[in-house]
């Protein structure tokens, strides 16, 4: 008969055995399985042509509509030429039509056209593993791989709508290098660890010139919109007149949507002080107005029929309001830096801001064919200098405001 030393036993035995420390030491470890890498040109290929696809489709809707306009009933293949022709517009090359070239590019489609292949650089990125090391070159082989392929992308749609082929790969790879090494870098957080090495003075400074920049075309669309909208009659009466039914008159109000930044750009030169011009004949600005012969589209109808007078010369003051606010912030997010590192980052400020504005006013210019619509668009060198003037003096003497009331507070406190 088993005793209960002999049970004990038994149950000793039966019992799952564990490893001891040494012998878990003593295991081979296996490596993590490494992530597969997607051959770069295989990954740029794939992410650009769904980035040109996807900026492609609404244009191509866009000239559908228009064509309804005159109800030629064209065949789909000249649509698709002239979209594609459109689209080439849109990343800055010139088109040929019967009324001359057209260089006016329709920024709202070239916004798109940056963001998604920015995308296509970030998507990029992430297939070949340019975030998991400290490198900025495989990020930026990604951005080259992106702007190649969409050169070759542009060469293909240069080819079928007849335009110039060399210009069209040679402007689109620029600019799928530019967005697409963006977007490579952003992912690899090249540049939030350039930020983290750039002194403070440069990085708030450069930090205040977009915001007042910002702030500054925020009020020229403000001010676009509610010219637009107290013409609205007259808008009205421009798309009645072209008797196209509803596909030709949504075709009209969409090819006005597409060139709406350009417009912004304009209202804030106008703010600024400069202004604009369309083409022969009419001259835009606060100072002076001349109106001529224009084009048959709603939006003009929201062009002012005189110099400001009475309340409008205080639109000359809005950019300076802008400013102040873009001061306002600087010395709030920097209240306790010292003297020289606020007053630095104010003066970063101005010529960020103005070249901003400059280089918006350049991508807002143009031409509409002929000699009569040879030239359109703000005055970009004087644009890009009294932006850089008003901010700089605003954000100076708000930052400087802020910081003096913040010391007072924090004193009484």
């Amino acid at each position: 008969m088993p005793t209960a030393e002999d049970d004990a036993a038994t149950r000793l035995e039966n019992r799952e055995t564990v490893r001891l420390p040494i012998q878990r030491r003593s295991a081979p470890r296996t490596a993590p399985p490494r992530a597969r890498k997607a051959p770069l040109a295989l990954a740029s290929g794939v992410t650009t042509l769904w980035a040109a696809v996807v900026s492609f489709v609404p244009m191509l809707v866009v000239v559908g509509l228009v064509y309804a306009l005159d109800q030629s009933g064209v065949g789909a293949g000249r649509i698709v030429r002239f979209g594609l022709a459109a689209w080439l517009l849109a990343h800055g090359v010139p088109i040929h039509t019967g009324l001359g070239a057209v260089s006016l590019v329709p920024l709202a489609l070239s916004l798109v056209a940056a963001w998604r292949v920015a995308r296509a650089g970030v998507h990029t990125s992430r297939a070949i593993g340019a975030r998991r090391g400290t490198s900025p070159w495989p990020a930026i082989a990604a951005g080259a791989a992106v702007g190649v392929t969409y050169g070759v992308i542009g060469g293909i749609a240069a080819a079928v709508a007849g335009e110039s082929i060399v210009r069209s790969i040679l402007t689109l790879l620029v600019f799928g290098f530019v967005a697409g090494s963006v977007g490579a870098l952003v992912e690899a957080r090249t540049l939030a660890r350039l930020a983290g090495r750039t002194p403070s003075a440069l990085r708030d400074g450069i930090r205040t010139g977009v915001v007042g920049a910002l702030l500054i075309l925020g009020a020229g669309a403000a001010l676009a919109g509610v010219a637009v909208a107290v013409n609205g009659g007259d808008a009205a009466q421009i798309i009645h007149d072209y008797r196209a039914g509803v596909a030709g008159q949504l075709g009209l109000l969409l090819v006005c949507g597409l060139y709406a930044p350009n417009l912004v750009t304009w209202s804030a030169s106008y703010l600024v002080g400069p202004g604009f011009v369309i083409g022969n004949g009419t001259s835009i600005s606060v100072a002076a107005v001349t109106v001529g012969p224009l084009p048959a589209l709603p939006v003009l109808a929201g062009l002012p029929g005189g110099p400001a007078a009475g309340w409008g010369s205080l639109l000359l003051g809005v950019p300076l309001a802008a400013a102040l606010g873009a001061g306002a912030l600087l010395g709030r997010r920097s209240g306790r830096a010292s003297w020289p590192v606020l007053l630095g980052a104010a003066a970063v400020s101005g010529p960020v801001a103005g070249l901003l504005l400059g280089l918006a006013s350049l991508a807002s210019s143009g031409s509409l064919g002929g000699d009569r619509l040879a030239t359109i668009g703000p005055h970009t060198a004087w644009t890009a200098v009294l932006t850089a003037a008003v901010v700089a003096v605003g954000v100076a003497l708000a930052a400087a405001l802020t910081k003096i009331f913040s010391g007072v507070r924090r004193g009484r406190a």
